[in-house]
């Protein structure tokens, strides 16, 4: 494959991110609208709106979410933004990923100097079971026809992975048990809540209920119980899924020899890169996904880093399964090493790559069409040195990245960002 390069670089000068969680008596405008005013306010330098001279914002399906398509032309109206171009993206839980890409290759083609990016979702409005119907027209018709929600398929990839590494669920609790760790340092996060938290208000609830105070021994004995953490589609469990969650993200992408025109600190564009991938009746290896690896090749190439360059990264953890896969398709960790990394306690907030700072879609939520700029947003955050309680403690932190998966592995994208 050739080495991929842009005719012109990005840079990142403002993000913005609401809290994530269920908030039905909202809607899509107001997450937007409370998004880019962060954004506007994060911008060292102040900017012009007007200025903004193309939107490219990501929604996976509203449509069915809350019956309202078209929705570039609405945030085009809501921002003041006519008669300017606007262009909505969809990737399924990659939607605003792909208005990033498009963003930096507006830039790149030297058409545009100032592009905003960003994307949202509420799928708070359906019940559960709506939603996974919703989230479902993300898998091929293959996968649908065999009766697959996504809960089964990366419970079908655990099951495989398990069998070929000789892996158990505890590797699955490792991961969230270190999700949730990170999740009460994020004040954006739906569930900023440790394991040892929800486990200590059950057992609180117990007691003033004058029920039997159950006892647990750890976090890990709390998860095994199928009391608290019931099976959804094995090795599956409740703890294991992200939740239904409604959002809005947005940065603000210039092109890189203005970048200082809005802060003494931008955050540069490194490497991109974007895959596609088999649906699971055609996959060989169920354990690994080919859009992950492609786009990790295409970033890679284009930054010209490696994955030992990487000093953290916000991976796509849908489920607790996929965050060790994904690092595994990365090149972090070697096949069948990933488990034994995150139980060895090397991507923890004070490990040796950080995975997931920000709690990941597990516990900061997954309010799918805003979450690849949500997690853009993250790296952002931490490579300006601006991420708070779960800041990376490296004085030497200049290499983040983000990794994005839409559907059951059809769409995928990996970018890396870097402090110069």
């Amino acid at each position: 494959m050739r080495k991929r390069k842009l005719s012109r670089g990005a840079a990142v000068v403002g993000g913005g991110l609401t809290k994530l969680g269920l908030f039905k008596d909202r809607n899509c405008k107001d997450f937007f609208a409370e998004a880019f005013v962060e954004m506007a306010d994060s911008i060292d330098k102040g900017f012009n709106p007007r200025d903004i001279d193309a939107i490219y914002v990501g929604n996976y399906s509203n449509d069915f979410f809350v019956n309202q398509s078209h929705w570039g032309p609405i945030i085009a109206d809501l921002l003041g933004h006519v008669p300017k171009p606007v262009t909505r993206t969809e990737g399924a839980c990659a939607s605003s990923a792909l208005a990033f890409r498009e963003g930096v290759l507006a830039i790149a083609s030297g058409l545009y100097d100032i592009v905003l990016v960003g994307g949202f979702e509420q799928m708070s409005r359906r019940t559960t079971e709506e939603v996974a119907e919703g989230l479902a027209m993300a898998s091929s018709p293959y996968e649908v026809a065999a009766g697959f929600t996504f809960p089964g398929v990366f419970g079908t990839m655990a099951t495989a992975y398990f069998a070929k590494y000789g892996a158990d669920r505890e590797a699955l609790f490792n991961v969230t048990i270190k999700s949730h760790n990170n999740a009460p340092l994020n004040p954006k996060a739906q569930f900023p809540m440790t394991i040892r938290d929800f486990m200590n208000a059950r057992i609180e609830k117990c007691r003033k209920k004058g029920e039997p105070v159950p006892e647990w021994r750890d976090e890990k004995d709390f998860l095994r119980d199928p009391i608290v953490n019931p099976p959804v589609a094995w090795p599956m469990h409740l703890f294991d899924c992200c939740p239904i969650s409604d959002g809005a993200s947005c940065l603000l992408l210039v092109a890189e020899d203005i970048a200082k025109n809005f802060t003494d600190d931008p955050i540069y564009l490194a490497g991109m890169g974007q895959g596609s991938s088999y649906s699971f009746h055609a996959k060989k290896n169920l354990t690994s996904y080919e859009a992950t690896r492609y786009a990790a090749k295409e970033a890679f190439e284009m930054s010209g880093l490696t994955s030992k360059d990487i000093q953290f990264s916000e991976v796509h953890d849908c489920f607790s399964i996929a965050e060790i896969v994904h690092m595994e398709d990365l090149g972090f960790f070697k096949p069948g090493e990933g488990y034994k990394a995150v139980a060895g306690g090397l991507t923890r907030l004070d490990g040796s790559i950080p995975i997931n700072t920000s709690g990941g879609l597990k516990t900061k939520g997954h309010p799918v069409g805003a979450t690849g700029v949500a997690q853009l947003c993250e790296v952002w955050l931490q490579l300006r040195g601006q991420a708070g309680k779960r800041q990376v403690q490296n004085s030497n932190l200049r290499v983040g990245a983000a990794h994005n998966l839409g559907g059951t592995g059809g769409t995928c994208t990996f970018t890396i960002l870097e402090r110069r």
